[in-house]
């Protein structure tokens, strides 16, 4: 990997125009630097220190400079006695030095972004595996992946903390997945990413628009819908192959801008024909969904063997991100078939079919509005049932949100713990439970998860009548937000499996 002296990152500097002053820098210009970290505890020998963060302290440089640091940069003087580099932005100053420590990978490989308020995990698996089955064709590697559920770059593979990481983190996966032989990195592009600086350097071949719908908006994410759909529209500036969904709100100026920011822009539609890539004769069967999608050059019928009806927009995004892209149809259909999120829609049931239960990550208005009408569609003499919570001290309109859905659609509600970070349990459900109680009396406060699920596996063993649960906003994760911390905990398909199973044991005879 090339490096860089101190001279070339002050020149990068002050081309983005956000260079503000040098401080004792002159004998170290021609200095070559051998990394470039903003993790005080992530330095070696010769590095040069990127100081990101309100609560970043004096001695967490300290400490860095013991162990190599001979440089920094940052928006402030520190109190320490070696060279500076001040600027005007920190964030955008280790975005802009990240891809060139890195030799600007972003640049080589063929790069997918997903946005959009609801979707965005499913259709970047969708679209990996669609990629996987045409590259396994050609005896290429697989595709990278940067998502709420999981990274995976050639090099590391474990489960994300973030849906879109540090800007320093991104350009190193993407070194990685470049140094594996990899040629395509799909993931997911978070309004918080565009909104802070974490993707400026990040090029998108193709730029994919979901949906938009009211989330997010807290006093420590974005203040308004605004700033929260605008921060969206950002991905368009560096995007050459724009997606829009035209069946999202606001459709139509999110277009107009997608027009005006990107090289080219492509459109999709459950509802109207007049886009490039629609759906039309969609029909259930089974647990699959069938359909037909008519594209600029064929139309062709395709079919979805993960439940969810809205899936088939997740599809239609995939479809036209892979038409770009030249994928074969063959391909694109094998893909679609076979393709599977973890955590999302995954369905479960006992061997007689009395009770399914539906892991999902939905975790918004939108999704939840989503997923709950289809399940209400596509299993009508069911019981449903709903697990469920939000997280602490963010997104606080979801608490309304998403108690006035659950308690629209439910026969019975579970409020549990979903990464309350600072804020005690009990605060948050008995938030959601005010807007749960205008529709129904039906609701428990469990803050376990696994033993809300047992309870509703219990009492659905009761029922007469049939019964769904939906158990949503953690997936297949195994860790829990308590504090600051990322605590160990079963995960709700495990524990699903664990229920079911002691279930199918008490109905063997």
């Amino acid at each position: 990997m090339n490096k860089y002296s101190v001279k070339e990152y002050i020149e990068l500097l002050k081309e983005e125009n956000i260079l503000k002053d040098i401080i004792d820098c002159e004998n170290i210009l021609e200095k070559q630097v051998n990394l470039v970290s903003y993790n005080s505890k992530e330095v070696e020998e010769d590095t040069l220190f990127v100081v990101k963060g309100v609560a970043f302290k004096n001695e967490y440089l300290k400490e860095a400079i013991e162990n190599g640091v001979f440089a920094y940069v940052a928006e402030n003087k520190f109190d320490v006695d070696v060279p500076c580099i001040l600027v005007t932005d920190i964030r955008r100053a280790l975005s802009c030095m990240a891809a060139m420590y890195f030799n600007y990978p972003g640049e080589t490989l063929n790069i997918i972004g997903v946005g959009g308020t609801k979707g965005k995990s499913t259709t970047t698996y969708y679209i990996k595996t669609v990629l996987d089955e045409y590259s396994k064709a050609m005896n290429k590697k697989d595709t990278a992946v940067i998502s709420s559920i999981d990274t995976y770059d050639g090099v590391e593979n474990f489960e994300s903390h973030i849906t879109t990481p540090e800007s320093y983190d991104i350009h190193k996966h993407f070194s990685n997945a470049l140094n594996s032989g990899m040629e395509n990195l799909v993931m997911e592009v978070s309004s918080q990413a565009l909104k802070i600086e974490r993707v400026p350097d990040v090029f998108f071949d193709v730029g994919i628009f979901m949906n938009i719908s009211e989330d997010h908006i807290s006093p420590i994410e974005h203040p308004d819908f605004n700033d929260y759909y605008e921060s969206k529209l950002k991905m368009f500036k560096n995007t050459k192959n724009a997606i829009v969904n035209m069946d999202a709100d606001l459709a139509s100026n999110t277009v107009a801008i997608a027009r005006r920011d990107s090289a080219r822009v492509f459109t999709f539609s459950m509802k109207t024909k007049d886009t490039d890539f629609y759906a039309y004769d969609v029909r259930k069967d089974g647990f699959n969904t069938i359909f037909k999608v008519h594209t600029p050059s064929y139309d062709e019928e395709f079919k979805l063997t993960m439940p969810g009806l809205f899936n088939v927009e997740n599809a239609l995004a995939t479809i036209a991100t892979a038409y770009i892209m030249d994928i074969p149809v063959e391909y694109i259909k094998h893909g679609l078939e076979i393709a599977r999120s973890s955590g999302r829609m995954e369905v479960f049931h006992t061997k007689d079919m009395k009770i399914i239960i539906l892991v999902d990550y939905a975790h918004n208005k939108l999704s939840f509005e989503k997923l709950f009408s289809s399940v209400e569609e596509e299993y009508p003499d069911r019981r449903i049932v709903s697990i469920f919570g939000c997280p602490g001290k963010k997104a606080l309109l979801r608490r309304k949100d998403l108690g006035t859905v659950a308690g629209q659609y439910s026969d019975f509600v579970y409020l549990v713990a979903e990464d309350p970070g600072a804020e005690p349990v009990i605060d948050i459900s008995n938030d959601i439970a005010q807007y749960v109680k205008k529709y129904t009396q039906n609701y428990a406060l469990i803050e376990e998860r696994g033993e809300a699920i047992e309870d509703a596996v219990l009492k659905a063993e009761q029922e007469e009548k049939p019964t769904i649960i939906l158990l949503t906003g953690k997936g297949r994760e195994t860790r829990q937000k308590y504090g600051t911390e990322y605590l160990p905990c079963i995960s709700d398909v495990e524990y699903t499996e664990k229920y079911l199973k002691e279930y199918d044991q008490r109905h063997s005879n």
